[in-house]
């Protein structure tokens, strides 16, 4: 190891250190554990402080690289920036004895709109997220959700849907689950999936409301073809 690499990672390490070294900044750690995006405020609320300090605190964990900032539209929400770092920080909830479940908070959003749910013209809630996560690893969609992979463009076209070429709008994307603060599937492929899903009997919306039924036929469906089980 040269000395100037050495000298490096030593600086890299001391500043990763430093954004851990606070318990209010624990805390907010904490809170992120469950893999769920928070806002500022909720962080704060979390955390015990005011927002005034919880923006500087963000601040610090941003520039550590420990957390990652996420917008959507007037809101900014705040997630962790990766497995490896809920892996460092349960291993260090495991050294100081402190249960990994201690730490989760879970989402107070109403049961039947946490399942399955609109959003805008795409599925939104639990299900959905299953969904985007389901396409993710059978690597149908980028690890970012913002491209159709090859494999991904075969197995939709088998399933009804348009091929990405004749599409104008964008395809895919990411968009940030209300309740579940995970992504679930957006853009032209989200509402192209919804629209089929409904066409097919998988699911049913409820008049006048955002609340969505996964039928059983749907359930049946989502099992077999993505290995998603719907409550």
């Amino acid at each position: 190891m040269s000395e100037e690499y050495a000298s490096e990672l030593e600086t890299a390490l001391a500043g990763v250190a430093a954004a851990l070294a606070d318990p209010s900044r624990i805390r907010m750690l904490c809170a992120l554990m469950d893999g769920r995006a928070r806002t500022a405020t909720e962080l704060s609320i979390a955390a015990g402080i005011s927002a005034s300090t919880a923006s500087a605190h963000l601040t610090k964990l941003v520039a550590g690289k420990l957390i990652i900032c996420i917008p959507q539209g007037r809101h900014r929400y705040y997630q962790l920036a990766g497995l490896n770092v809920a892996e460092i920080i349960e291993k260090m909830m495991n050294l100081a004895g402190i249960p990994v479940t201690a730490a989760v908070r879970k989402s107070s959003a109403p049961l039947h709109l946490r399942q399955a749910r609109t959003c805008y013209d795409h599925l939104a809630g639990e299900t959905a997220v299953a969904v985007y996560d389901a396409m993710q690893e059978k690597g149908w969609i980028t690890e970012d959700g913002s491209t159709l992979t090859t494999a991904g463009e075969s197995a939709l076209t088998t399933l009804g849907l348009p091929p990405a070429h004749t599409v104008k709008q964008v395809f895919c994307c990411g968009c940030l689950d209300w309740s579940e603060r995970r992504f679930h599937l957006g853009g032209y492929l989200g509402a192209a999936f919804f629209t089929h899903c409904e066409q097919q009997g998988w699911l049913a919306r409820t008049p006048g409301y955002r609340e969505v039924t996964i039928t059983e036929k749907g359930k049946k469906q989502f099992r077999q073809w993505l290995g998603i089980q719907v409550p």
